[in-house]
């Protein structure tokens, strides 16, 4: 395994760590866990692209938690470039939910 291969995959963990430390207001469970986040992509520049969802296209933090996502993953030093793309494609369900997710929701 190469170093800058390892770079990234470490990279990659840091910014799941972040991730993991912002929260949809609605519902008392980080991102991450509620399956908002489809995709973590760092290449070799640390530039982070993160591909993510909402829980519905008309969600209240629509426009300020893609910002708050791309503005925590910035304050990384590691990280050189930070882009969130917000897909719906597919649809968030909540199939898409962590087991300690949907626990701590009482959905187990």
């Amino acid at each position: 395994m190469s170093e800058s291969t390892l770079d990234t995959q470490e990279l990659g963990e840091k910014v799941v760590t972040v991730l993991k430390t912002i929260y949809d207001p609605e519902i008392p469970v980080d991102i991450y866990e509620l399956g908002l986040i489809y995709d973590v992509f760092v290449n070799e520049d640390r530039d982070v692209k993160i591909l993510m969802t909402l829980t519905t296209p008309n969600c209240p933090v629509a426009e300020t938690l893609p910002v708050e996502v791309e503005e925590k993953v910035k304050s990384l030093n590691e990280v050189n470039e930070a882009e969130v793309e917000i897909t719906f494609d597919p649809p968030w369900t909540q199939d898409l939910m962590s087991e300690e997710a949907k626990l701590e929701l009482g959905f187990l």
